[in-house]
């Protein structure tokens, strides 16, 4: 895959499970639009978030959303930002967990993931350890179904148990 538009929960997540280098590993390019930027150096972001995004690596573009800030209805700024700038560029993938922002986000046509979903991309790749991660984002405010986890971790035990 090539372009990946990313929203601020899963690039706060990967950086609090010390995975955050996953991104360019999976993806050739890899954009935050200005407003995620913002929001992931907030004073209210985790210490390691805002040190993480003060500096940010040469891998990551930060994008201003073209013309006037879209106003999306049940969005914040970050996730209307991202969408817009995904539609924008025609990305191949927006990376965003809010069920209203997925939602949004694949009414306007737009291939959709989360930070399960990457994780378990990243696992299919072999790039970590399903049940290492799925731990560390417990550790997290990481917030979804605890089914969603245990799907992921039990396809992976049983893909692991067939190779």
């Amino acid at each position: 895959m090539q372009l990946v538009i990313a929203d601020t929960g899963p690039v706060n997540y990967l950086i609090l499970i010390g995975h955050i280098d996953l991104l360019p590993r999976l993806f050739q390019r890899v954009i935050l639009p200005t407003a995620v930027k913002e929001e992931l150096h907030d004073i209210g972001a985790p210490v390691a978030v805002r040190a993480w995004i003060g500096s940010p690596p040469d891998w990551l573009e930060i994008v201003e959303t073209p013309g006037p800030a879209p106003v999306m209805p049940g969005l914040d700024e970050g996730e209307a930002a991202v969408i817009a700038l995904a539609i924008s560029l025609r990305a191949d993938l927006v990376l965003i967990d809010e069920r209203r922002g997925v939602k949004v986000a694949r009414n306007h046509g737009l291939r959709v993931t989360g930070t399960l979903g990457l994780l378990e991309l990243a696992a299919q790749s072999g790039l970590v350890d399903s049940t290492e991660v799925a731990e560390r984002l417990r550790l997290t405010t990481f917030r979804s179904p605890e089914t969603l986890l245990e799907t992921m971790l039990r396809k992976h035990r049983r893909d692991a148990g067939n190779a």
